[in-house]
């Protein structure tokens, strides 16, 4: 049996100079992301993980009364999704997945009072998919997500294997193995200075491999990866100029191609719907569980990092804390307090705060310093960039 490392939360100090929350402010719990393993099969130029050599799994005795208390919290939304992810899942048994999705479906059969839908995803770098992968996929209706950069010398520069060769060859043999299965294919590419010059080459390469469901995100400045070579004044003319093209090259489309960032902003655009908040910066919108049951909030991509201000940003254990708990201790009402005083600065200066909700906490940490911080480089390029060129595009051509 694997050890379980329960983190001391100090329950004796979890009731002193405590404000009683505003549970209206929490949640929904919409999202879950358990770290399989924190080993990954790849060393990827711009990755933010600590521990990716270590090959800690988690302890499929946590899964009874991890999702015991998520079906009983009320945080709990009317629809979950399970993500695997933080490390690359499939690195782990194949039986390690029927086995953890069986005792899921277990307690939701015997819990779930709430009625609430459970998805399963698995976000993979999609080297190691084969056949017996994708009969897992089928039986347990798991959604895969497969990080791709787009054509090999773009993805290859920065995804390569722990001695340095490229991986865009396998992971691409994987999709066809998700593809010939009918599994549906979304991929997420990361964008670097790079593939800046490139946007119709990425795209005739997606489009070419029948890869029509994209999500880009940039090479952003978090945990382990300290800097990006996005980080200019220049870069973001780049980067404006690419997103231009990227997008006169999706409307010719017709719809068929999907680009994450252009169906969301265009929904808040048409709509005029606007947020208040967002799930990152929202407290149990989003819970993300490590290999030893240690769990934490906000950001995933905060898990298992260290950080000289707040510490490491584990709230507690599945073993011992339930989510509601752990909102009384000092350490997340300070981290609460700062992404709060975060999300108003957001509010009080910025006109895109309506399509944004205040930002991502772990970017405001990772580029000032700290959560109680406003503009960042991800918000600058996720949405005000790609927000001015939408607009201007359609005062153009409506």
């Amino acid at each position: 049996m694997l050890e379980i490392v329960i983190m001391n939360t100090h329950p004796e100090s979890i009731f002193q100079n405590t404000v009683q929350p505003n549970w209206e402010n929490y949640g929904s719990l919409g999202l879950v992301v358990i770290q399989a393993t924190t080993f990954c099969n790849l060393n990827c130029g711009y990755c933010y993980l600590p521990d990716r050599e270590s090959k800690k799994q988690f302890n499929l005795n946590l899964i009874e009364p991890l999702f015991k208390k998520i079906l009983s919290s009320r945080f709990l939304g009317e629809e979950l999704t399970v993500c695997w992810h933080a490390g690359e899942p499939l690195t782990v048994p194949i039986s390690f997945y029927d086995t953890a999705i069986n005792k899921i479906n277990e307690v939701v059969d015997e819990c779930n009072d709430k009625k609430c839908l459970i998805t399963q995803t698995i976000q993979t770098n999609g080297t190691l998919i084969n056949q017996s992968w994708c009969d897992l996929f089928l039986k347990h209706k798991i959604d895969i997500g497969v990080s791709l950069d787009g054509p090999s010398f773009l993805h290859d520069a920065y995804r390569k294997t722990r001695t340095g060769l490229g991986t865009h060859a396998s992971t691409m043999r994987g999709i066809s193995y998700l593809q010939k299965n009918g599994i549906d294919v979304h991929v997420i590419a990361v964008l670097t200075q790079e593939s800046l010059d490139y946007p119709n080459e990425i795209f005739q390469f997606f489009w070419d491999n029948g890869i029509t469901e994209v999500g880009f995100n940039i090479e952003e400045i978090e945990g382990l990866n300290k800097s990006s070579s996005l980080k200019s004044s220049e870069t973001e003319t780049r980067f404006r100029n690419f997103i231009n093209r990227f997008w006169e090259l999706v409307v010719e489309t017709n719809g068929e191609f999907k680009l994450r960032e252009f169906e969301q902003l265009c929904g808040f655009i048409y709509t005029g719907e606007r947020i208040n908040k967002r799930d990152l910066n929202t407290p149990f919108a989003i819970l993300n569980i490590d290999s030893q049951g240690n769990f934490s909030t906000f950001d995933p991509e905060l898990l298992g990092v260290k950080t000289e201000i707040y510490g490491d940003f584990i709230l507690g254990n599945i073993m011992q804390d339930t989510l509601e708990s752990v909102c009384f201790t000092e350490k997340f009402q300070r981290m609460y307090t700062d992404v709060t005083a975060g999300v108003e600065l957001c509010r009080s200066s910025c006109q895109y705060f309506g399509i944004c909700g205040g930002g991502a906490t772990s970017n405001k940490y990772w580029e000032n310093g700290t959560m109680r911080s406003s503009e960042t480089m991800a918000c600058k390029y996720y949405q005000k960039i790609i927000t001015d060129v939408i607009l201007e595009k359609l005062e153009v051509h409506g």
